[in-house]
């Protein structure tokens, strides 16, 4: 580290301070926000401006930078929960936020304008969304600003789905940040879409981080260095094709990018998203699914046994995972645990979660096997001198099976779709990986329905096996 840290230094912080004492600063990110923060089509690699302020930032502090990508609408709760250390991601100062949040001194500057389709002039000031639809990510300070005006918000992920859904017509206008707005328009080069009109609020950017943290003096500190060097100047004109650390200005007219086709994208992205769904959506399925039936038929037996209190225990385990949503369930494992001392990491979460769904399910699945099975069956394992677990394993079981399969297959090939939930969580699976690539690009269906391929030619396979599994168990049928 250079010997200028060792003490108080240009960016005004004493040498001793949260963030230098850490080591390393965790940073929150989207990697689907472009021009923000994105992952370069070339090499994968995060890259965007807030992306590179907050690496300057780092280099500034003298301490490395690892980026956590976080979807926005649960990036602050990942925040909350210590998942990393600030937020760099175009995040809005306003009352509310400085309320609960350490913000820092802004790093990018505009000004809210309405987006419409390049044919509507129906739309040309804020009181004229009255009454119309526009795409917001629900919790940004834009969609407040909609629903102000009297608009009706469709929540989105990102910017890049506002524009999309405003191209199929699905929405009437969108409300953003000029800046994103201005380098989406020089990136792109698309004619289909306007300014319509200004917001006349002037909005500002900056870190954030959880209330108190005592990271503000060294953020604040680098920036004003940055500030005055011209770096982020310079890091602004590469991405935004304007000075956004100012008064935003219009992007210069540099003509759009080479682009290539759906096609070139498709096939240039077989691999990584196939990668995806090799190294995480299946193993998460795999080790989730056989986690959740052991546990589904503890729960099963528990439910027939003639204990009160296990009966009611697993009576309540199942009416608690069935009454609540799976995503809900994730969020709790991940999001909520660490506020109790339990901090999991994302891929042991995703499978903690995704057990104890597939064991509620799963459970009366079972017990309803079992019972199906007639109790002649019990006598005659009785009769040869079998006890419970003898019966169990040797006679009723192999026969339940029979009787189970093909809903559990169900519960199988449910989970493999389910596992598309974990990107909330920080586990970039095939649809995470297909959101990251067409980001920077916007051919959302293209990659979308490659990554639908994928999904169903993995449940293809699945059942393939059902159908094997079911004739090698018909032998355990009573004729």
């Amino acid at each position: 580290m250079s010997q200028r840290y060792l003490k108080a230094d240009a960016t005004g912080a004493p040498a001793s301070t949260p963030i230098r004492d850490a080591g390393v600063l965790r940073v929150g990110t989207e990697g689907t926000y472009a021009p923000f923060s994105y992952h370069e089509p070339a090499t994968g690699e995060l890259t965007g401006y807030d992306v590179d302020v907050a690496r300057a930032v780092g280099d500034k502090l003298g301490v490395p930078v690892e980026f956590v990508e976080t979807p926005w609408d649960s990036i602050f709760a990942a925040l909350e929960a210590n998942r990393f250390d600030v937020v760099a991601n175009e995040v809005t100062i306003n009352p509310e936020r400085q309320a609960k949040y350490d913000l820092s001194t802004p790093y990018s500057i505009g000004e809210g304008v309405i987006v419409t389709r390049a044919d509507d002039d129906s739309i040309t000031s804020l009181e004229d969304l009255s009454g119309k639809r526009t795409a917001q990510s629900i919790t940004s300070n834009w969609a407040q600003v909609a629903r102000d005006s009297g608009a009706t918000v469709e929540g989105v992920e990102g910017f890049a789905q506002a524009i999309t859904l405003l191209n199929q017509g699905r929405v009437d206008a969108t409300v953003n940040d000029s800046i994103a707005v201005y380098a989406y328009l020089a990136e792109t080069g698309d004619t289909s879409v306007k300014i319509a009109a200004e917001t006349g609020e002037r909005s500002e950017q900056g870190f954030a981080a959880r209330k108190d943290s005592g990271f503000l003096p060294e953020l604040n500190g680098a920036l004003d260095e940055l500030r005055a060097d011209g770096t982020l100047t310079e890091i602004s004109q590469r991405y935004l094709k304007a000075d956004a650390t100012g008064t935003a200005q219009a992007a210069q007219d540099q003509g759009p990018p080479p682009t290539r086709s759906a096609f070139d994208l498709v096939r240039d992205n077989l691999w990584p998203l196939a990668k995806a769904a090799i190294t995480m959506t299946i193993p998460l399925t795999i080790i989730s699914f056989a986690i959740g039936l052991v546990l589904a038929l503890a729960v099963a037996l528990a439910r027939l046994s003639s204990n009160v209190v296990l009966t009611n225990v697993a009576r309540l385990y199942i009416s608690i995972i069935r009454g609540t949503p799976l995503l809900v369930q994730l969020f709790i494992v991940f999001y909520a645990l660490p506020e109790f001392g339990v901090r999991i990491d994302p891929f042991p979460a995703a499978v903690i979660a995704f057990s104890l769904n597939v064991g509620g399910y799963a459970a009366e699945i079972i017990r309803s096997a079992i019972l199906s099975i007639p109790k002649g069956q019990w006598e005659a394992a009785e009769t040869i001198g079998l006890d419970y677990v003898g019966a169990l394993r040797r006679i009723i079981l192999p026969q339940a099976a029979r009787v189970a399969v093909p809903p559990l297959s169900n519960t199988l090939i449910s989970l493999v779709k389910d596992t598309s939930l974990a990107s909330t969580i920080l586990v970039t699976e095939l649809l995470r990986q297909a959101q990251i690539i067409a980001a920077p690009t916007f051919e959302f269906f293209a990659l979308y329905g490659t990554a639908a391929i994928y999904y169903w030619v993995i449940c293809l396979v699945l059942s393939f096996g059902q159908s094997r599994l079911e004739h090698r168990l018909e032998r355990y049928v009573v004729r």
